[in-house]
């Protein structure tokens, strides 16, 4: 991962985890409060170990094709909110798969 890309996801982790839940998230609640446990226990684990395991990378390819079926049915606050996921979790994923 680059340097440039490191301090994005660094920033975006440090956003994301100040953001509160988003309000009107609907039917996909509780689908989507899985994915952001998922996609942040990710985040998590990379910035501890500096490294995601192949189990990882394959969990977030998983997520990040979830997200995008949902993503269309969004009204826009939880929108930007799990927009702000799938990037995390694309940063995440362009981590794992350069090791």
């Amino acid at each position: 991962m680059t340097a440039a890309n490191d301090r994005d996801l660094t920033r975006l982790w440090d956003i994301h985890q100040a953001a509160e839940w988003p309000v009107g998230v609907g039917s996909h609640e509780g689908q989507l409060m899985t994915l952001d446990t998922v996609v942040s226990g990710c985040a998590a684990y990379y910035f501890e170990e500096r490294e995601l395991d192949p189990q990882r990378v394959a969990i977030l390819e998983d997520c990040l094709s979830e997200l995008e079926a949902v993503l269309p049915e969004l009204s826009e606050d939880p929108s930007d909110y799990f927009e702000r996921v799938k990037q995390l979790g694309a940063l995440l994923l362009e981590a794992g798969r350069q090791q």
